[in-house]
């Protein structure tokens, strides 16, 4: 009769980095938005290697550890940046003139309308994680909210001004994040506390 063994391989948690690539694109992103800095060119390789790349490494490590939410989260806003970097390089011209001139900004104010569908239900989902987490994709559907409004000509300025800070506010709570998810690993404790789960869903 032959000996049935079963390998665990064991992988590390990869939301640390995934929080890091967020947090580092949505924090020289909001710097264009605001004024500080001036159009996306060099926001392009934050976009696509920290806010696509880095997020989509974090997906997939996460679908290894069988979380769902982890890799459904840090995949469908990996593809978000792809997409956006990719509508950067179109209105750029990287793609032709042509090209950039028939594009209908409308458009992407309804793909913001539906990542604004997609992060609502995933704050349910974050509310049983951790408030810190929670707090990021309450500030997400706001960001959304700005974006989608700004975009369909809707209060423009207004929407694109209050979208750009909680943007900023996102990378100072995603460095937070990051930040907790490593130290509180590495020292074994709660070094940075995060907050426990609301509790109303799952208990």
């Amino acid at each position: 009769m032959k000996e049935i063994q079963q390998v665990k391989i064991t992988t590390a948690d990869p939301s640390a980095l995934g929080l890091f690539g967020l947090a580092m694109v949505t924090l020289v992103a909001s710097t264009q938005k605001l004024g500080i800095t001036d159009g996306v060119s060099l926001v392009l390789p934050w976009a696509i290697f920290l806010g696509a790349f880095a997020q989509l490494l974090a997906c997939i490590q996460d679908f290894k550890h069988n979380n769902t939410f982890g890799a459904t989260a840090f995949g469908g806003y990996a593809f978000f940046w792809f997409s956006v970097g990719a509508t950067w390089l179109i209105n750029l011209g990287c793609f032709g003139e042509k090209l950039a001139e028939s594009a209908d900004v409308r458009q992407l104010g309804f793909a913001f309308i539906g990542y604004l569908i997609f992060s609502l239900f995933m704050t349910i989902g974050a509310m049983e994680t951790h408030k810190v987490l929670f707090i990021i994709f309450v500030l997400i559907d706001c960001l959304f909210i700005g974006l989608s409004l700004s975009t369909l000509g809707i209060m423009e300025h207004t929407m694109h001004t209050f979208a750009a800070y909680v943007e900023l506010g996102i990378a100072v709570m995603s460095f937070y994040a990051s930040a907790a998810a490593v130290l509180n690993v590495h020292f074994g404790r709660v070094f940075l506390p995060v907050g426990k789960p609301f509790g109303i869903f799952k208990k």
